[in-house]
């Protein structure tokens, strides 16, 4: 039976990006694209950032999934130097995965980053249930079957 249940259980794993870890690009990707070996789970969780060599951020706008790939768009870079893609999103499994890699830009571009509001998910509008939704439910649906277990109890003791 615990034999059976492990994949289940299993965290999506990074399989191939684009730019590819460790790459030498004399310009920019236009996106990052992220390969998991199982389908990512769509939420407001998911997310992906490149961070230029001054920490500043080159991602502009929401992600998107397809299946087991994820995109997500990038402005025209920079300066030269090392870029680190993070990235963060919901695991078929329902857990979060995150994780990070580097590419390096040899010429520096004419690009600018982007503002804290561009790089944020784009048009505000988000395709998930907010989380004090689930929490106000957990709660009702506890306090229902508290009252059942209670009723119950006091029928079969008479």
């Amino acid at each position: 039976m615990i034999g059976t249940a492990a994949p289940a259980l299993a965290h999506n794993v990074l399989i191939s990006t684009d730019p590819a870890k460790g790459a030498s690009l004399d310009t920019g990707p236009a996106k990052i694209t992220l390969t998991f070996d199982a389908p990512v789970q769509g939420g407001d969780l998911n997310q992906v950032s490149v961070l230029g060599p001054d920490r500043s951020q080159w991602t502009e706008g929401p992600v998107q999934i397809s299946s087991n790939v994820v995109t997500a768009p990038v402005r025209p870079l920079g300066p030269a130097g090392t870029y680190t893609v993070g990235y963060r999103i919901l695991s078929a499994d329902g857990h979060p995965v995150e994780g990070e890699y580097t590419f390096t830009l040899t010429k520096a571009g004419n690009g600018t980053p982007a503002t804290a509001t561009a790089a944020s998910s784009g048009d505000g509008s988000s395709g998930g249930v907010p989380v004090w939704v689930w929490i106000v439910g957990a709660v009702v649906l506890l306090a229902a079957g508290l009252t059942i277990a209670l009723r119950m109890g006091r029928e079969t003791t008479k």
